[in-house]
């Protein structure tokens, strides 16, 4: 079995239906990490350092320090459980900076490493899907860079 993971249930039954038999595909529901939103979502080992609250270490060239988003812990089980037992994981978020930053933070949390594979696809069809699983690529760091960045940036300047 192979598991194909996606951002919108729509799209993971859409293209369920489509890939058939030998494919899994379930959806993250969009961003699965952020920085912390409240002090109570901070890690215990941070809640004390004075940089914590903003979610970027400022001391540290301004790494952003991430947290499980409110209510996707249940959703990063259920990813994890179906990706123990997958013989191929890929990742299929949206063709955009915000889809390859949400495919890093899965690939971190389902420990796919730097190993991960990525696809995309301009639309769900039948063919387009078997075309783009057929060719998967790695993730593309700079996009998720670029993606880092903005969010750090949101976070310091507001």
């Amino acid at each position: 079995m192979k598991l194909l993971i996606v951002e919108s249930p729509a799209k993971a039954k859409k293209i369920q239906s489509l890939l058939g038999r030998g494919w899994t595909v379930r959806a993250c529901l969009g961003h699965v990490r952020d920085p912390p939103a409240r002090k109570e979502d901070l890690p215990e080992k941070h809640r004390n350092l004075p940089w914590a609250r903003l979610g970027v270490n400022v001391e540290e060239n301004y790494a952003p320090l991430y947290v499980i988003r409110e209510g996707k812990h249940k959703t990063i089980q259920e990813l994890k459980a179906a990706a123990k037992g997958a013989q191929q994981v890929l990742l299929a978020s949206d063709p955009d900076r915000e889809g390859e930053s949400i495919a890093w933070h899965l690939a971190v949390l389902l420990g796919l490493g730097k190993e991960a594979q990525r696809v995309t696809y301009q639309e769900i069809t039948e063919s387009a899907l078997r075309q783009a699983v057929a060719h998967p690529r790695p993730i593309d760091y700079y996009l998720v860079g670029a993606q880092e960045t903005r969010r750090v940036l949101d976070r310091l300047a507001g």
